[in-house]
C-alpha cells in the first residue's frame, strides 16, 4: 500500500536538524517543504477568496475594447505587465474608462500563470484588514496584513476612494510602502487627480525607478455607450 506521507518529516510537518548539542539550530523544530507548500496554497485560496474575482471573469484583455478613444496605452502596457509582472503599474481616469477592466484582466491573466495574486478595491481591502479585530474572525491581524503586502502581486483598485481616517491611512501607507521598499510588483488605479493622492503614497508612485510613467485614460465612459456599440474591439480581436 502507497504511503501519501512526505517522506522528510512522515507527515509531521516538521524536522528536526541532526546537529550537535550548542549548535544554534540544536532542538529547533523547522518546517518541512510540505509543511510550507500547504501554508502557500492556503494563502492562495485566502487570496483568491479576498479578491472575489468572481464578479470579473468577464473582465479579460480579449473582451477589452481598444477602440475607445484613449486606451490604446493603457492596453499595451496592462498586457506587458501581465506578461512578465515588475515594477509598479499606475492607470490614472475618470469613471468607465477601463481601468478596472484592466486590472481584472492582468489578475485573471496571473492566475493561470499559477501568482499568488491580490485584486482588492482599496476600500474592501481596508475592510478585510477591520473584520480581523473582530470576535468571530478566523485568521489574526497580523497574518491578514502579512499576506496582503507580501502577495507576489498586489492589484489595489479605486486608490483615493478609501474612507480617510487616520487608522485607513497608516495602514494603507504600510502596505504602499513595504512593497515599494521590496520592490514588488504592484498595480494601482485611481479616479483622483495625482496631486489628491497621500503625499507620503504619491511620493513613492512617483519614483521613476520602480514606475517609469503613469498612464493616463482619458477616454468617454464606456457604461455611457449605447450597447450596439460595445465591444468592437474584442470582437475583431476574436475575429
Amino acid at each position: 500500500m502507497t504511503s501519501n506521507r512526505c517522506p522528510n518529516c512522515g507527515g509531521v510537518g516538521y524536522y528536526k536538524e541532526s546537529v550537535p548539542f550548542g549548535h544554534p539550530r540544536f532542538g529547533m523544530l523547522i518546517p518541512c517543504r510540505c509543511k510550507l507548500a500547504e501554508r502557500e496554497q492556503r494563502q492562495a485560496a485566502e487570496l483568491l477568496q479576498m479578491s472575489n474575482l468572481a464578479a470579473f471573469q468577464d473582465k479579460t484583455f480579449e473582451m477589452f475594447d481598444t477602440e475607445m478613444r484613449g486606451v490604446k496605452r493603457a492596453f499595451h502596457r496592462a498586457v506587458e505587465f501581465a506578461q512578465r509582472p515588475s515594477g509598479w503599474l499606475v492607470l490614472f481616469g475618470n469613471y468607465g474608462v477601463g481601468k478596472t477592466h484592466l486590472a481584472s484582466a492582468i489578475a485573471n491573466e496571473l492566475l493561470k500563470q499559477h501568482y499568488r495574486v491580490l485584486f482588492a478595491v482599496v476600500p474592501d481591502l481596508l475592510d478585510h484588514l477591520r473584520s480581523t479585530f473582530g470576535p468571530s474572525s478566523e485568521i489574526q491581524y497580523d497574518q491578514r496584513f502579512e499576506m496582503i503586502r507580501d502577495a507576489a502581486v498586489l492589484i489595489l483598485d479605486d486608490l483615493g476612494t478609501e474612507n480617510t481616517t487616520p487608522w485607513a491611512r497608516e495602514k494603507l501607507f504600510q502596505i504602499i510602502n513595504h512593497r515599494y521598499n521590496g520592490r514588488l510588483p504592484t498595480v494601482i488605479t485611481s479616479n483622483r487627480r495625482p496631486e489628491e493622492i497621500e503625499p507620503r503614497i504619491f511620493s513613492r508612485m512617483s519614483d521613476r525607478s520602480i514606475c517609469d510613467e503613469f498612464i493616463i485614460m482619458d477616454g468617454d465612459d464606456y457604461r455611457r455607450i449605447p450597447l450596439g456599440q460595445r465591444r468592437k474591439g474584442a470582437r475583431s480581436r476574436k475575429a
